[in-house]
């Protein structure tokens, strides 16, 4: 991999182009189902390209390593924590970067704490929030349902079940969205990001509550504060960036493929449709970081060294030629993607995640009558990141309706807090 690396494309220019299966399309011509790229300069990796690829990856934990500790590049000291990978692709105590005993310890954590979610009641208050967002720009008939939708649902969502308010909510999102973006600002929101988590836990050891938080600070499992606020920084910044970007992926597919553009109204042939094609085709993490390799091996043909990095390719694997033909509904229906991996390490949170985006996306197209793009599908930018595919903006017009009078967000995050008092959530 290291020869001729000065070559390689950028992980960031794939995700930024508007068609990255061609990107796709040209390393698999050349190398097969697993191809070098460049996460930044001077620190290469592997990119899985195929699907049946990405699930031998995942399914050999042995093999393939989710600690970065095994990084050949982190031993070397080429990736330093202030470089801009160093916030998705550092060693941190939780869940995610462990692998065996020390990922199962860590993991049970969140997977109560999702279990423990009362599912109606987070329907109904996301759509309530859904709701309270959308009466504050009905009334102007435009809006950009990004900056003013997409990002904001799962914020508020994720902010409210920890028992964050809404200025710390936008604090998160935005030291989130520059962690994500892996650029030069992305250690700095890295250190943002783990004040607030820090304060929220100082204050929530002084005064418990029926939240997240306080599930996390009495949970067995969780040894130390440390180890607290890392499960913590795990499951806000995963809630967070990927349903954004799924959120604003199907509202675009929805308001720009024909295929969903029903007459009166009615959208066809439906959210949950829309929902899926996004996971195969566009998924909210379009490239996962990270494996690592435990020993020189072989993957799909090509020869891997032992501290190799790894990076499943999701959008790839979901557009692989080898399981796809020419039938434009073959996503429907069909759940077996690898949107959210699988094996050891698949997302815990499949189900919360699926009520937010239904819930936001039913909302939006219910209740601005008329919406459509205000801008040709092909004007429509990503966020710069080498991780996801988050449209930068998708401004929308409708036809206007009257102003409430006021918004009710706060009363929409009090049914969050009221869920969580009575032991729901």
């Amino acid at each position: 991999m290291n020869a001729g690396a000065g070559g390689l494309i950028p992980l960031t220019e794939i995700t930024a182009s508007p068609d990255p299966q061609a990107h796709y399309t040209r390393l698999r011509s050349i190398y097969g189902d697993i191809a070098p790229v460049q996460l930044e300069p001077g620190v290469n990796a592997w990119l899985v390209l195929s699907w049946p690829a990405v699930r031998e990856v995942v399914s050999h934990e042995r093999i393939y390593s989710r600690d970065p500790h095994n990084w050949r590049d982190w031993q070397e000291q080429k990736v330093g924590p202030d470089s801009g990978l160093a916030p998705m692709m550092a060693p941190r105590d939780n869940a995610y970067f462990k692998d065996g005993g020390e990922h199962h310890r860590l993991r049970q954590p969140l997977d109560d704490g999702i279990m423990s979610l009362d599912q109606p009641q987070m329907r109904e208050s996301v759509t309530a929030m859904a709701s309270d967002l959308i009466s504050g720009f009905a009334a102007r008939g435009q809006a950009d349902l990004v900056s003013e939708y997409a990002a904001v649902i799962p914020m508020l969502a994720v902010a409210a079940l920890f028992g964050l308010d809404a200025d710390r909510g936008h604090e998160l999102q935005r030291a989130i969205m520059a962690m994500f973006g892996s650029g030069e600002d992305a250690a700095g929101a890295n250190s943002s990001f783990e004040t607030i988590i820090g304060e929220c836990m100082r204050s929530h050891a002084q005064v418990p509550a029926a939240d997240l938080t306080t599930a996390f600070q009495r949970h067995p499992n969780l040894h130390d504060s440390h180890e607290i606020a890392q499960s913590m920084v795990l499951m806000v910044s995963a809630g967070f960036e990927t349903t954004t970007t799924w959120i604003a992926q199907a509202l675009r597919i929805m308001l720009s493929d024909e295929r969903f553009l029903g007459r009166s109204g009615s959208w066809r042939p439906g959210v949950d449709t829309a929902l899926d094609e996004v996971l195969w085709r566009d998924p909210p993490m379009t490239h996962m970081p990270a494996r690592y390799a435990l020993a020189d091996t072989e993957l799909a043909g090509q020869r891997i060294r032992e501290g190799d990095a790894i990076i499943l390719g999701l959008s790839a694997a979901g557009n692989d030629p080898a399981i796809h033909g020419d039938d434009p509904w073959v996503e429907q229906e069909n759940r077996s993607h690898l949107a959210w991996s699988t094996g050891p390490h698949a997302c815990p949170a499949e189900i919360p995640a699926r009520i937010i985006t239904r819930a936001a996306v039913d909302t939006a197209l219910s209740q601005l009558p008329g919406i459509k793009l205000a801008i040709p599908p092909e004007e429509i930018i990503t966020l710069p990141s080498p991780w996801t595919r988050c449209p930068a903006a998708l401004p929308v017009t409708f036809s206007p309706r009257p102003a409430s009078g006021s918004t009710a967000a706060p009363s929409a995050r009090g049914r969050l807090r009221e869920g969580a008092a009575a032991g729901r959530i």
